[in-house]
């Protein structure tokens, strides 16, 4: 193994044209954690937010971590060291999982926890596991309590988590209506979304009512979101703009419970519990991995700018390695 490896690094926030390739050295795993070759890191708009510093909070993570100069946390590839008291990996293993803790999916080879990696299944490519981890547990925990007859809207449907939102809520029966741009509504038809919502023509916050929202980009006023909500119904929102997210929190809250309605953060819990099920089911054909492009590592930079431009048609992959077992 290499004592260094190719890495694509930033030192300060901004667009993409403030990552660099770089050579650095390979890190050494510590206890409880693995070394990991990696073949494929899908992108997620927390990247792009950590890249850019918007929302406050992606630079308040920043700030903690000022050594993680690279990014990237949904990743797949192979086991090359294992750290003290890791029982559950060998050498040679395959594994993805959210790395999103310490990143570092932009390169060669990273350290993770092994507590948040799996065992990747022999029916995915690293390109398509790697697609899953948080994409996929936003997904599962957002759909959660949907089922038959459930009327559920999702605000950011065309991406990674509506990719799989769509799906999981029309596999539980509910009645979709999915929110994106006037690019993406062809691709959440095809998912299944049972209606769809151009945001530049159509305010969806005056639709409705509906039972369900995951608003994977939130951006209104609670009040708005309260509107939306039939009685006895709940708002979770994932993503956004730190002013709707603090209202969500406060105002919002306040006012849903006045109304009968429920408004409020949606809480990821991390971890292979959450993301194996549904790689399960991906293996097995219920679920389909969507893959919008993939990307070599050196332009990590222009698959970025996809993501967070809101481009992206489901997954963006940056493939890193040989993605032959």
């Amino acid at each position: 193994m290499p004592n260094t490896m190719r890495a694509v690094v930033f030192d300060r926030f901004g667009p993409p044209d403030v990552l660099r390739l770089e050579d650095v050295p390979v890190p050494v795993p510590g206890p409880g954690r693995v070394l990991v070759e990696v073949v494929a890191t899908s992108l997620n708009l927390s990247d792009w937010e950590c890249l850019v510093g918007s929302p406050l909070y992606a630079k308040e993570l920043r700030i903690r971590s000022p050594r993680n100069r690279i990014l990237g946390s949904d990743i797949a590839g192979r086991v090359v060291a294992v750290g003290r008291g890791v029982t559950q990996f060998v050498v040679g293993d395959e594994v993805y999982g959210d790395n999103l803790m310490l990143k570092g999916g932009f390169a060669e080879y990273t350290v993770a926890d092994a507590s948040m990696l799996a065992h990747k299944p022999a029916g995915l490519t690293f390109t398509q596991a790697s697609a899953l981890p948080q994409a996929g547990a936003i997904a599962v925990h957002g759909t959660e309590h949907v089922a038959s007859g459930t009327r559920l809207l999702i605000n950011g449907g065309g991406g990674g988590s509506g990719m799989f939102g769509i799906q999981l809520a029309k596999r539980a029966g509910a009645h979709v209506t999915a929110v994106d741009n006037a690019g993406k509504l062809d691709f959440m038809r095809s998912l299944g979304a049972d209606a769809v919502i151009d945001y530049h023509v159509e305010d969806f916050t005056r639709t409705g009512p509906y039972d369900r929202v995951l608003d994977l980009v939130a951006k209104r006023s609670p009040l708005d979101y309260v509107r939306v909500l039939a009685p006895g119904g709940r708002y979770r929102a994932v993503g956004g703009s730190m002013r709707s997210l603090l209202g969500i929190v406060s105002v919002g809250t306040i006012a849903a419970r006045l109304r009968g309605r429920r408004v409020g953060m949606l809480l990821v819990r991390t971890g292979p519990s959450r993301f194996v099920p549904l790689a399960d089911r991906c293996v097995a054909g219920d679920i389909d991995i969507r893959i919008d492009r993939t990307y070599s590592l050196a332009d990590t930079p222009e698959a970025l700018a996809r993501v967070g431009e809101g481009r992206a048609l489901g997954k963006v992959v940056v493939e890193v390695g040989d993605q032959l077992s």
